[in-house]
């Protein structure tokens, strides 16, 4: 096999044209600003692509998140459940408000926050207000379960949409089951502005709040009046005439990437790996990353440090390492599972909570038996495979065959 010409790709922007138009109107009618006619058509069509009846475009999803905190009320010392399997850009707001994560393992179905976890979590913590629920690589979590045990404990549902634009639970789009939603337009998601994020919700005060806050919290007065902290986090008229000219295309995006999903399933269908789950009869998802995990009996011998991973090679296995190294010879760019959040140093002092408890000095990944830490598990065993929308069939083809032959 020879070597990809041209990179194959994660995720990459996939740009149509449209964009330029929206970015030259705005450079013509001079609203090179952070107002202008692109964020405000934005706004309408995520509403009503969504079916939300509010939403405010920030600079990121992350700024998004932090002004989400905000509106939940943490302070300095509360803590916060949060999906532990997820990028660190889903906790880092929490402590920017003074919060303390406190990380809720993953279940096997839909690599998600584990509603069982969850519920073991309020036990030990049952002065939690406030739940962060990721929707991991666009895949739905278990919603109806984790909104029943946030109802029965009167807590806050903020919900982390970054990943999944597009995908839906029982018929509803993600970023419409929490209190406060955000989603991201990053440039590697579905729909890109290069970067950018939104605010979705129900509740027009709280959205009122997101654009005084993202604006340096001006008063209205006619002098520079402040009686707040306020931030940076409007998104700028130029970013949003990218997503403006993005959004048009979420469907077709989504209708590539499950194509890219079930040509993998079909292709590795014979080895001893299993794609990425999801909740079939529930949920669809917009399919943005696949991704394989591979079977226990399967795996050679990997070990990893804080930043180096090596393996040794063994006949009929492999592991994520050998199978990333692999397609980065060939010019193909795969990736990780993302780290779970209570194995990053940032956060090794923070509480991790499985379905059996407080999960800390509990898992030993050298003793036989049953898995208490489903995160550490799929990270060790899990990749993610090049997942971009211009990617041939035939370049898919051929990555399909090198990690057939990491299993020989």
């Amino acid at each position: 096999m020879e070597k990809f010409k041209n990179k194959v790709w994660l995720s990459s922007p996939t740009m149509h044209g449209d964009e330029v138009k929206y970015i030259q109107e705005a450079y013509e009618t001079n609203w090179m600003s952070t107002i202008g006619a692109n964020i405000n058509e934005i706004e309408k069509m995520v509403c009503d692509k969504v079916g939300c009846n509010y939403a405010v475009a920030l600079s990121s999803g992350t700024a998004t998140l932090h002004l989400a905190m905000k509106l939940a009320n943490i302070k300095t010392g509360d803590k916060v459940f949060c999906t532990d399997m997820t990028f660190g850009a889903t906790v880092n707001p929490i402590v920017y408000e003074g919060g303390i994560p406190v990380f809720v393992d993953t279940e096997y179905d839909t690599w998600n926050m584990d509603p069982k976890a969850l519920e073991k979590a309020f036990l030990l913590y049952p002065e939690v207000k406030v739940v962060v629920l990721v929707h991991l690589y666009g895949t739905p979590g278990k919603v109806d379960e984790i909104k029943a045990i946030c109802y029965k404990h009167n807590a806050i549902i903020i919900e982390d949409a970054a990943e999944s634009l597009g995908a839906t639970y029982k018929g509803v789009q993600t970023g419409t089951f929490g209190n406060y939603n955000i989603i991201s337009f990053n440039g590697n998601k579905i729909i890109t502005g290069s970067s950018g994020g939104m605010l979705l919700t129900d509740d027009l005060e709280a959205a009122n709040k997101v654009r005084k806050w993202s604006t340096q919290s001006r008063e209205n007065a006619p002098w520079y009046q402040h009686e707040e902290l306020g931030y940076n986090y409007r998104m700028s008229n130029v970013i949003a005439g990218v997503v403006r000219g993005q959004i048009p295309y979420l469907e077709e995006h989504i209708a590539l990437k499950k194509a890219i999903y079930e040509r993998y399933q079909e292709g590795l269908k014979a080895l001893p790996i299993k794609m990425n789950p999801y909740d079939e009869k529930n949920s669809e998802p917009n399919f943005w990353l696949s991704c394989l995990i591979i079977d226990k009996e399967a795996m050679c011998k990997q070990v990893r440090s804080e930043k180096e991973a090596l393996f040794i090679s063994e006949a009929g296995k492999t592991c994520p390492t050998e199978i990333l190294e692999e397609l980065a010879k060939y010019n193909a760019e795969g990736r990780m599972i993302w780290k779970p959040m209570h194995m990053q140093p940032v956060f090794r002092m923070n509480p991790f909570i499985t379905r059996e408890g407080n999960g800390r000095a509990k898992t030993n990944a050298y003793l036989e038996g049953s898995t208490l830490d489903a995160g550490m598990d799929i990270f060790n065993r899990g990749l993610c495979l090049p997942s971009d929308n211009k990617m041939t069939i035939e370049e898919q083809d051929q990555i399909i065959e090198i990690i057939k032959e990491c299993f020989k």
